[in-house]
């Protein structure tokens, strides 16, 4: 192993040892805090985003493990009535280190295509996975992107730091231990050569707050959930005020 890759792996390490998952009481608690989650987008839906406007700078929003665009249906259709050019990644489900890692360069290419199409970097927000993702992206082409904001992403922690990596192991069939894994993790836990915001709770119950944002940006407190997290009012709005306060 040389020096640089146990670094790495030292630095994925020591996050491993600082940042604790969720308390299970708080796990538990996920799938009834999402269906009030819902129901009080619902409630608010016609006055979101009332008084933000948008440039139609393109956007592009990435969804979390093993969902795809339909996740999002709700947040880019928000971003596009208060006046951005919001879509989806158009990759299918997110599959985890199969579309970070052997696939990655497929993403890039969406994101080029894009900045081609709009003659302007890419603004990405990814949720959870997603996030992680973005914040790849961005390190490996920061040319094609304009900023990244993360919702509930744990790009700051080792996946112990979730209730969600046995999960992960069993659906991708990858270990989270895995030198390839820990090689990713270092990458993105790295600052970012652009501007990032990084959205996050403290009362998730899926991911460690902690593990959801880092010294290389801003960062943003909700209360809220894991499951369904970009459906929750308080984050669409949060995402419209980071847009216009970057136009």
């Amino acid at each position: 192993m040389d020096a640089n890759l146990g670094q790495r792996h030292a630095l994925v390490a020591a996050m491993t040892a600082r940042i604790p998952p969720p308390p299970l009481s708080l796990t538990l608690r996920e799938w009834p805090r999402a269906a009030v989650t819902v129901a009080r987008l619902a409630w608010r839906w016609r006055g979101l985003g009332v008084g933000q406007g948008g440039d139609g700078r393109p956007v592009m929003v990435l969804p979390g493990l093993f969902n795809s665009d339909r996740s999002n249906v709700a947040l880019r259709g928000f971003l596009r009535r208060i006046g951005y050019d919001a879509r989806g990644w158009g990759l299918g489900r997110n599959l985890g280190t199969r579309t970070i890692g052997a696939e990655a360069d497929r993403l890039i290419a969406r994101v080029e295509a894009f900045a081609a199409e709009a003659a302007q970097p890419v603004t990405l927000i990814g949720v959870s996975l997603g996030g992680i993702m973005a914040r790849l992206v961005a390190h490996r082409r920061s040319d094609l992107v304009r900023e990244v904001i993360t919702i509930s992403s744990p790009y700051a922690g080792h996946p112990h730091a979730t209730r969600v990596w046995r999960a992960f192991e069993l659906f991708t069939g990858e270990r989270v231990d895995d030198p390839h894994v820990s090689e990713l993790a270092a990458e993105i836990v790295r600052p970012l050569p652009v501007k990032a915001t990084a959205i996050w709770s403290a009362s998730d119950g899926l991911v460690a707050g902690a593990a959801c944002r880092g010294g290389d940006c801003a960062a943003i407190e909700v209360s809220s959930g894991h499951l369904g997290v970009q459906l929750h009012p308080d984050v669409l709005v949060a995402v419209g005020g980071i847009l216009a306060r970057s136009t």
